[in-house]
């Protein structure tokens, strides 16, 4: 099973960018997205951003991992 998550863009510089999701900062390629921009909402998977998505996608997203983890 794969598994994506979904973080808030911070930065985006020379194919990368700074993503927080739910407090954890990361780096992660953004080669995939074209016009990202900060502010935008991604789905992470592997290290490299892989779709733009919504803020309701994201706000679901954190429904959904909140109950796998309980």
């Amino acid at each position: 099973m794969c598994v994506g998550l979904s973080a808030r863009v911070i930065k985006v510089s020379n194919g990368t960018a700074l993503v927080d999701a739910s407090g954890a900062r990361r780096s992660v390629s953004s080669e995939l997205i074209a016009d990202l921009e900060p502010g935008d909402f991604v789905m992470v998977h592997a290290g490299s951003a892989i779709a733009k998505i919504t803020d309701d996608d994201e706000n679901e997203s954190d429904i959904l991992a909140e109950e796998f983890l309980k």
